[in-house]
This record gives structure tokens, sequence and C-alpha cells, in this order.
């Protein structure tokens, strides 16, 4: 077994005070998004782990990109024939979270999963390249392939029947929209004594907000 009872790290970088910060969780989402962008160092300041309840029961995390938020919640995009589609419209309850290490900062946001409006997605879907949008029709996400060989052969193939045609957005690709319930801020400190700062949706669409400890 290898001993990692060794590795610490002390976290000392900022603090997270009552006193500082705004009623709505998304704009303090958003306060720290564009100061870890700016301090540089994470180079997917958007990417992150979305946990789901699998259809067998176990939760599953996987990694994934933010691709918009705003008052509404968070978006990202996927297959939804892909196991974590699946899991999701078997049971819409979600868990995201961001580690931003070099601000020593994390956010879990629970929330509740839907689907996009369509013309959401289509948007977006344009506005990819066109390689991600032949690899979103190849790929029959989670499924087992008998190679990577098989794969390319089918984007090859793809490539030759959309030459110089518009390539659609296959019906089973697309966005979730998460909408929070609950928004989890974790700040590091010293001697292990971090900030933590949860805001709670309330039914009149105000937020509840409770320092927890670390």
């Amino acid at each position: 077994m290898n001993d990692l009872s060794n590795y610490r790290k002390s976290y000392d970088k900022s603090e997270l005070l009552e006193a500082s910060i705004p009623e709505d969780p998304i704009n303090l989402f958003n306060r720290w998004f564009h100061e870890v962008e700016d301090f540089g160092g994470d180079s997917e300041v958007n990417a992150m782990t979305v946990a789901t309840i699998g259809l067998d029961g176990f939760p599953k995390s996987r990694v994934v990109l933010l691709k918009k938020f705003n008052e509404e919640g968070f978006v990202f995009y996927t297959n939804y024939n892909s196991e974590k589609g699946k899991a999701i419209t078997e049971n819409p309850n979600v868990c995201l979270s961001f580690f931003w290490h070099t601000l020593e900062r994390q956010v879990i946001i629970k929330g509740i999963a839907k689907r996009t409006a369509e013309d959401i997605s289509d948007l977006y879907f344009e506005s990819r390249p066109e390689g991600s949008k032949l690899g979103a029709i190849v790929s029959n996400q989670s499924e087992v392939v008998p190679s990577r060989d098989y794969l390319e052969q089918n984007l090859k193939q793809l490539e030759k029947d959309f030459e110089s045609m518009v390539i659609p957005r296959p019906k089973h690709w697309g966005g979730f929209l998460v909408t929070p319930l609950e928004v989890e801020f974790w700040q590091g400190r010293p001697n292990r004594l971090h900030d933590r700062i949860r805001y709670s949706s309330q039914q009149d669409y105000s937020w509840k907000i409770d320092r927890l400890s670390p």
C-alpha cells in the first residue's frame, strides 16, 4: 500500500467572510470564476465534476466542461444516450463541483438537471468545430466498441459523407441545465480551519446563508 500520510499542504491564499459576500450565490460564483481565470494556472477553469446516481444505484462522477451559467443555473452538453444522460433522465438530482487549486477554492452545487430547449442546443452545436460535431455523431457514448480503429474509420466515412455540407445536431445530443438548490463555497485556510459558506434556496426564491464547520 502506498502511504500518503505525509502529503500535506498549507492553505493561506485567501478568506471567505460573510461581510464580503453577495446575497446571491451566482454572483459569488461569477466573482470566483473570473478571479481564478485572471490568476491563471488552472488550464480549464470551466472543468467541473458531475456526479449522478446510475441506473445500477451507484453514484458516479466524471469531469465535463461548463458552457454557460447565469441566474437560471449551470449548462453543460452531452450525449443523452450516454451513461450520464440515462442516469439524469432516470434521476435528475445531480451534484456539480469545481476545484480551483491555484486559489485553494472549491464550489459544490446540488441541483436538479433538465434538458435545455432544442434551440439552445442547436445554437451551441453550431458553434462547435467541425471535428467535434462529427465526433458527437460517431460516438455512441458509453457503449462498448471493438477498437480505436473502428471509431476512426467511422469518422473518416462521416467526413466524406458531410463534405461541404452543414452538419446537423443529432437529436440524442444536447444540453442539461442544472438549477441549484444549494451552493457551497469552500476556501482553504490555515490549520485546516477552512471557510465554508452554504447558500440554500428558499421558497420565496431568496437564499439562506449559513457558515459550516470545516
